[in-house]
Parts: C-alpha cells; sequence; structure tokens
C-alpha cells in the first residue's frame, strides 16, 4: 500500500496539467461502473504549487480526443501549454468544449456511461 500512495504522489510530482486532468478522467471513469446510464462528476482542482499551472486557465477537451490546457498568469499571458490524449481510452468526447477558468477554480468534468463507453456529457 505504501509503495502505491508513493507512486500516486509521485505521478503528482512529475506530470503536467493535462496528464493530471487526463488521469482525473481516468479514475472518474473507474468510478462510473460498467452499469449503463450511470452518471458521475469529475472534480479537478488546480495545483497551488509553485512553478504549476496556479493562474487562470483555459482548458480545451475536443472531440477528436485531444485535451490541452494553457496556464496564464495574472494579466491573462499564456505561460505555458500542456496536451495528452491518454483520457481518450477511458471516455469519448461527442463535442469539443473550450473552457476559461480563473485562477483556483475548480474544472467539473460530467460523465455517463452509454452502452460499453464513458462520455462526457458536460464541462464546466
Amino acid at each position: 500500500m505504501l509503495i502505491f500512495l508513493a507512486a500516486a504522489a509521485g505521478r503528482e510530482a512529475f506530470t503536467d496539467a493535462a496528464t493530471r486532468i487526463a488521469c482525473d478522467i481516468e479514475a472518474g471513469a473507474g468510478w462510473l461502473g460498467r452499469e449503463a446510464g450511470t452518471q458521475y462528476s469529475i472534480q479537478h482542482h488546480t495545483s497551488a504549487k509553485a512553478g504549476e499551472c496556479i493562474g487562470p486557465y483555459m482548458v480545451r477537451l475536443d472531440k477528436v480526443g485531444a485535451l490541452v490546457i494553457w496556464c496564464k498568469d495574472e494579466t491573462g499571458k499564456t505561460v505555458s501549454g500542456h496536451s495528452t490524449s491518454y483520457h481518450a481510452r477511458f471516455v469519448d468526447t461527442p463535442q469539443t468544449y473550450i473552457l476559461e477558468k480563473p485562477a483556483g477554480s475548480t474544472l467539473t468534468i460530467d460523465i455517463e456511461r452509454r452502452g460499453s463507453r464513458a462520455i462526457v456529457t458536460n464541462v464546466y
């Protein structure tokens, strides 16, 4: 058990903002279970660590399977960007979502089991 906790903590320390969101999606799809119609809301809390995405940010979760996050400074200037498609192994995204979020705000991703796949139904 201790090794698992160390591995989870290590993943947090050595990943980028997009990968951390994708890992939250993976975990949420696991919580969703296999029963059709089941719904689950994934809550992604932004990091408070210096050097991370701590200011306002923009997220794009698109229907072709990409997740992109742009981290901004207090003036709105993009200071870093990260992307991944890892989450697409666990969920389908039938439409593209683009959101601008204030610093420290929680990103919520609603998913629902439809047939054998988890589907993103809303992002806010």
